[in-house]
């Protein structure tokens, strides 16, 4: 883990009630600079109305200008796009796979059997069985990520069933990466009034998963303001970031 992704004491800051800290100035690869500030909430729970997120925490320290960044865990969140272990029933051939799956420093991979049965149940066990041999064969050769790209159906961004999280709640569930990112950044936008974008991100990748239609910023230049992923890791809750455009 980046010590960079860490949101530290230091940069603590308050405004208006909300309680944020201060991700200090990026400069993108086009020149324009970026101050951003990932804003501290309460633990969302399964249901919240993500429109209030924005309001309670985002329009009290926004300006003129300003854009929003919110991870897409809490919209899984917001939208009850979830699912628990007693609705996953692990069989055969999760039990089978799992101990040869690869792990990495982001969080729980195919390892978990019940992330594994969740992805043959989502794709079905024909696919997910093909995804197991491409990577197997392939990864003696340096080469990674063909698992999930076999699979797609936005496997990679299935987050929870985390035994080392710090909250017990992701222990017991597993978060899904929403169907319609951009509709869903389009409401948020419509009835907030700030641009807002989805996104999944982690030390190793900021996954753009939908912006609303008048977000301002390029693909690019969001990837360069969230390019040290401000939002941190999941137990500092800080998982909406406020970008505001110097240039």
């Amino acid at each position: 883990m980046s010590s960079d992704s860490r949101n530290l004491e230091s940069q603590r800051r308050e405004e208006n009630g909300v309680e944020y800290f201060d991700r200090g100035t990026l400069t993108g690869r086009d020149g324009r600079r970026y101050d951003r500030y990932a804003i501290h909430t309460h633990f969302v729970q399964v249901g919240e109305d993500q429109c209030e997120l924005i309001r309670k925490y985002v329009l009290p320290i926004a300006r003129e200008g300003d854009v929003c960044s919110i991870t897409a865990k809490v919209m899984a969140m917001c939208t009850k796009n979830v699912r628990t272990k007693d609705q996953v029933k692990v069989g055969f051939w999760a039990r089978k796979l799992a101990p040869f799956a690869g792990i990495n420093s982001t969080g729980v991979g195919m390892h978990e059997p019940y992330k594994l049965q969740l992805v043959i149940d989502i794709c079905g066990l024909p696919r997910v069985l093909f995804a197991a041999f491409v990577s197997a064969i392939t990864r003696p050769f340096g080469v990674h990520g063909l698992f999930y790209k076999i699979c797609g159906h936005g496997v990679a961004g299935i987050d929870g069933f985390y035994f080392r999280s710090s909250f017990d709640l992701y222990k017991e569930m597993a978060l899904l990466n929403p169907d319609n990112p951009v509709e869903l950044a389009n409401e948020m936008a419509e009835k907030t009034g700030i641009p807002v974008v989805i996104m999944d991100a982690n030390d190793i990748d900021q996954n753009q998963l939908g912006k609303c239609d008048s977000f301002p910023l390029t693909d690019d230049q969001i990837q360069d303001a969230m390019k040290d992923n401000p939002s941190g890791q999941g137990d500092e809750m800080t998982p909406i970031i406020l970008i505001r455009p110097l240039d």
